[in-house]
Formats: C-alpha cells, sequence, structure tokens
C-alpha cells in the first residue's frame, strides 16, 4: 500500500471533517438561509466521502480478496468482511454514499434536514474510518 498516498487522502479527509464542524451553523434554520454555508457543507461532505471510497479501494487492491468491490457502497462492505471495519462503520458509510451521489448527481433535491443531521450527529464515522486505517498503516498492513 502507499503509505504516503493514503496519509495525503486521511490529511484531506481530515480537513473536510473540520471545514463541516468549522461551519456547522447552529440550526437548520440557519443553514436553509446560508446558501455559501449548504455548498460549503455539501462539497466537504462529498469530498470526505469519497476520500474514504479512495482510501478502502486502494487498501482492498493491496490486500483484498480477487474481486474487487464494482460499486462504492462494496467498498465499505469488503472492508467490513475482512475486518477492518466493523459492520455498523460499514453500514453508515454505505448510507454517506447515497447521500455523496444525491448531492453529486442531483437525483433530487438535498435535504437540508438530512445534511443537518450529518454535521450535528454522523461526522464521527468518518473520524472512525480515519483511526481504522491509521491502525492498518501504523501495523505495516
Amino acid at each position: 500500500m502507499d503509505e504516503q498516498l493514503v496519509s495525503q487522502k486521511l490529511d484531506s479527509l481530515r480537513r473536510c471533517i473540520q471545514r463541516v464542524e468549522s461551519r456547522t451553523p447552529t440550526s437548520v434554520e440557519q443553514l436553509r438561509t446560508d446558501i455559501d454555508t449548504q455548498d460549503i457543507i455539501a462539497i466537504n461532505l462529498t469530498r470526505a466521502i469519497q476520500m474514504c471510497v479512495d482510501i478502502g479501494a486502494h487498501w482492498l487492491a493491496e490486500h483484498g480478496d480477487d474481486e474487487s468491490p464494482k460499486t462504492m457502497s462494496q467498498v465499505f462492505e469488503s472492508l467490513s468482511k475482512v475486518g477492518v471495519i466493523d459492520e455498523q462503520l460499514a453500514n453508515a458509510l454505505r448510507q454517506s454514499v447515497g447521500f455523496r451521489n444525491v448531492v453529486v448527481h442531483s437525483y433530487s433535491a438535498v435535504d437540508l434536514n438530512i445534511v443537518y443531521q450529518i454535521c450535528t450527529g454522523q461526522l464521527d464515522q468518518f473520524k472512525q474510518f480515519a483511526r481504522a486505517i491509521s491502525v492498518l498503516i501504523e501495523q505495516g498492513r
């Protein structure tokens, strides 16, 4: 595994989460009225999710079984199967991929209640993922 590449992606992931934390308003109503904050949060959440997918796919390419994941969600399922992350975290990250797809592809209007819920109660999933990958790097896996 290219530890330098993964470390750079982990740094990017952490910056995205810090950016979301620093810009999260105190209420969903404030979020509704601040388009710039909506954009900053949406792009940084999208990047965070993408970083997790990229890091996971990179690790699986080196350490996974012969079958590589075909979708972003399958990356987290595969990581769970080999014990890199637990099933609960894998499920949370799979749901995040769905959110990312809505934002990136504009399948429907982004629900700001969901955005606010992610900002105020679900950012820890990205931190847990970063910790799990950091442990693998420390172990030389």
